[in-house]
């Protein structure tokens, strides 16, 4: 009887603790779910594009298993163009007020967010913007506008663009960590900061030249906007004519100097209302669930019998799962597998934001595509970023499609091994090792390589070296020759790499789509767009994962305010150098420059 009573309270307990998890967690999806009401549009609304929050790249669709739950992160590049797309035939909706660009990361993103506007122009709607301070990115935006307000104390930074790169190797000394470089390139320079105190001439030269093709591309944007010359713009940027409101206004960078208070007239004329309180401003954030709920609600209604597949890859390229910020060779394979053998999906898309990283994973991506292209085809979107191991995971591809400011090409390689020996030796820390045969040690913290094994790994990086030339070359039907002219691990922009044939149209995402749709016969509103991967995670963990990711931002905030903005960049640059991966080989850009 005890044994039954026992049985008994533990199945009790169990039930009781599965209903008040599940009570927990419809708790939780009620309280971040969005309300029909507080999305209600009202009349008179005017959509204002102040990005203070971040807007995402890509949020992996998450599948909660225990609920059977799919959840997504709204606030992301494709959510806000549709959302902005979805304004232009809104009746409700006005016009836009153009503010901070603070959350938008990358010059591409930002390019397509700006051809969006431009595009919701076209309806004959007003565009506005205003800004008490805008930065080089905000005015790119903001230049746009039909007209461009700005207080009475405030400054338009257009001054060129600038990189900044920090360099270790006296840090090496001082310190005793020193770090084993193998490379092939030229350009290959992610390494570089190692090994000198001062940048290479090559090194200058990529830097310069990619610098030069963002700015040309930035110029003529802001130019033919404002309706000025490209070396009107030039000169306003060499002598700082944005740096008072007076001078901005006279040099045509603005239409009006104005307080916040005569700028919301402007805006009660624009709208035909009397009052301020009469018309209503409509965070891009709240729009974009607005739109999404009713997207959401629109495909249930109208579910299309064939898809096209969107895998994202953004991040630094690992071997292993997918996680936030990386890019896992098993994840992606799997979700070329999946969109292969899914008779409905009837071409792929890969939207690729990455770095490059681990040479092994992007090799076996590479080798998955190449299978999948035998049952259909697959396309490739560059973003911000697709360089080295992000190039060579979309050489192979169909038709690749970069925007003007995308960083790319990049292919090369290197190889870097810590080593403490120095500071072991300082520390009178000794190390013995014992094995069998000469390369058992593959290598130690606490010695030197070998002479015998610094050839062996040179002659891994000159081998893969010669399979990224190849695969690039058998990719994009050009001959090795040509293709090493262009590798080296030199960087392009999205307009360079175009004109030297390494991808084959300026475009964003939603353009590689309508191709896409096109080159297979699919009509507009005839298919879904299906998002992989799609991360299956216990709500256990998931939970776990966002407690730690909000620590980590909290304390990554505490750490800037404390040692300095300046300071801070430095410390993440120097961590993004040193790969996560723990792949030897790395195809992976060199490193991070700090574009201002």
């Amino acid at each position: 009887m005890k044994f039954f009573k026992i049985v008994l309270a533990v199945i009790v307990g169990c039930f009781c603790f599965f209903f008040i998890s599940l009570l927990f967690f419809i708790l939780i999806a009620s309280f971040f779910a969005p309300k029909e009401d507080s999305l209600e549009i009202k009349e008179h609304s005017i959509l204002s594009l102040d990005f203070q929050k971040e807007v995402y790249e890509y949020s992996n669709p998450i599948h909660i298993k225990d609920f059977d739950f799919d959840m997504q992160q709204e606030n992301t590049l494709t959510a806000v163009l549709r959302a902005i797309k979805e304004a232009k035939t809104d009746s409700n909706i006005q016009g836009i007020v153009l503010g901070s660009t603070k959350g938008v990361k990358g010059r591409a993103h930002l390019q397509n967010i700006r051809e969006a506007v431009e595009d919701f122009k076209a309806s004959g709607k007003f565009v506005y913007a205003f800004s008490e301070g805008a930065t080089q990115s905000d005015y790119l935006l903001q230049s746009v506008a039909d007209s461009i307000f700005v207080g009475t104390l405030s400054e338009i930074s257009v001054q060129g663009l600038s990189a900044e790169v920090l360099y270790y190797k006296d840090l090496q000394e001082n310190t005793g960590i020193h770090m084993e470089i193998f490379r092939h390139g030229k350009y290959k320079s992610a390494v570089e900061p190692f090994l000198e105190n001062n940048m290479s001439e090559a090194n200058r030269e990529q830097i310069k030249a990619y610098l030069s093709s963002l700015w040309n591309s930035y110029a003529a944007d802001v130019a033919q906007s404002r309706g000025i010359s490209v070396d009107a713009l030039n000169q306003i940027a060499d002598s700082l004519w944005g740096r008072t409101p007076e001078l901005a206004l006279s040099h045509h960078l603005v239409d009006k100097i104005a307080f916040r208070d005569e700028f919301e007239k402007s805006l009660c004329k624009a709208t035909g209302t009397q009052k301020v309180k009469d018309f209503h401003l409509v965070p891009i954030e709240k729009y974009t669930k607005k739109v999404a709920l009713d997207y959401k609600e629109k495909r249930l209604r109208e579910k299309k019998e064939q898809q096209i597949a969107v895998i994202f890859c953004n991040g630094e390229i690992v071997e292993g799962p997918s996680q936030e910020g990386l890019v896992g060779n098993v994840s992606i394979i799997e979700a070329l597998r999946q969109a292969r053998d899914k008779e409905s999906i009837k071409a792929i898309i890969l939207r690729i934001n990455s770095p490059g990283g681990s040479g092994l994973a992007s090799e076996l991506i590479h080798r998955e595509i190449a299978l999948t292209e035998k049952v259909k085809p697959v396309y490739t979107s560059m973003g911000n970023l697709a360089a080295s191991g992000g190039y060579y995971i979309a050489c192979n591809s169909k038709r690749i499609f970069a925007d003007k400011q995308t960083l790319t090409g990049s292919i090369g390689v290197f190889g870097m091994i810590p080593n403490l020996k120095e500071l072991a030796d300082r520390w009178g820390v000794n190390s013995e090792q014992v094995q069998t045969h000469p390369y058992a040690l593959t290598y130690s913290l606490f010695e030197k390589t070998p002479e015998k094994t610094r050839q062996v790994i040179t002659e891994g990086i000159e081998l893969f070296y010669k399979r990224f030339v190849q695969r690039v070359a058998d990719g994009r039907k050009m001959t090795w020759e040509q293709v090493d002219a262009l590798a080296q691990g030199r960087v392009w922009t999205g307009a360079d790499a175009l004109e030297k044939g390494l991808v084959d149209e300026i475009g964003n995402l939603q353009q590689a789509i309508a191709y896409a749709a096109k080159e297979n016969n699919l009509s507009e509103g005839a298919y879904d767009l299906l998002a992989y991967p799609v991360i299956e995670i216990e709500f256990s963990d998931y939970m776990k994962k966002r407690f730690r990711a909000s620590t980590q931002a909290e304390l990554n905030a505490m750490l800037r305010e404390e040692i300095g903005a300046k300071a801070y960049e430095g410390v993440q640059q120097l961590r993004r150098t040193i790969p996560t991966s723990a792949a030897f080989l790395q195809a992976r850009i060199p490193y991070d420059v700090y574009i201002k």
